[in-house]
């Protein structure tokens, strides 16, 4: 089914189209809430108030064809809401620490963790513009440029060469890193 039969039905009550649209958008949801990089009480929070608001206006929506867009800009609107009232703290449990296994996939894994640090720190050094732009373009399944667009407030055409240009960035960070892109093989 089309967003707009799905909109539809869902607003008419239908359980199963409901299910299809949070299936097809919650990647989307989901991605724009991380990426303000609220608590992980306080994603949810934003997330659930999202789906919220579309059922108290899913019969109201002019545009059914731009539900993500629509789900996009209120998730960024809610998490927005979230930063300025103040995030909660929130207890932590224990840590887990990792168990004696085999020498090997201790060191592989080890080298794994000191990869992913790495390449968190450098995505640390990124402005907030391309951290958010890429944290939404990894969501499952990856949002349309239109979604993209209207989460970020980019026109469409601007997104793919920012998108480049944020990669190239992380690249010559990485590289400071001493983590090089893997070779070509071809």
């Amino acid at each position: 089914m089309d967003v707009s039969a799905l909109a539809q039905a869902a607003a008419d009550g239908d359980a199963s189209a409901w299910d299809q649209l949070v299936e097809r958008y919650s990647g989307l949801v989901w991605s724009v809430v991380r990426a303000h990089r609220l608590t992980g009480a306080d994603a949810a929070d934003a997330a659930q108030t999202t789906w919220l608001r579309l059922v108290e206006h899913l019969g109201d929506i002019r545009a059914p064809e731009a539900l993500g867009a629509w789900l996009a800009t209120t998730a960024r609107r809610e998490s927005l809401r979230l930063l300025r009232v103040g995030s909660r703290q929130v207890p932590t449990e224990d840590i887990d620490l990792p168990d004696d296994g085999e020498p090997a996939a201790l060191d592989a894994r080890l080298l794994a963790e000191e990869r992913d640090a790495a390449l968190w720190s450098a995505f640390a050094t990124l402005d907030e513009r391309c951290q958010t732009l890429l944290r939404i373009l990894v969501a499952d399944p990856m949002p349309s440029y239109e979604e993209v667009g209207a989460a970020l407030g980019l026109p469409i055409g601007s997104i793919g060469p920012t998108r480049g240009r944020c990669l190239e960035r992380l690249r010559a960070r990485l590289e400071g890193f001493g983590i090089r892109a893997a070779a070509d093989d071809s």
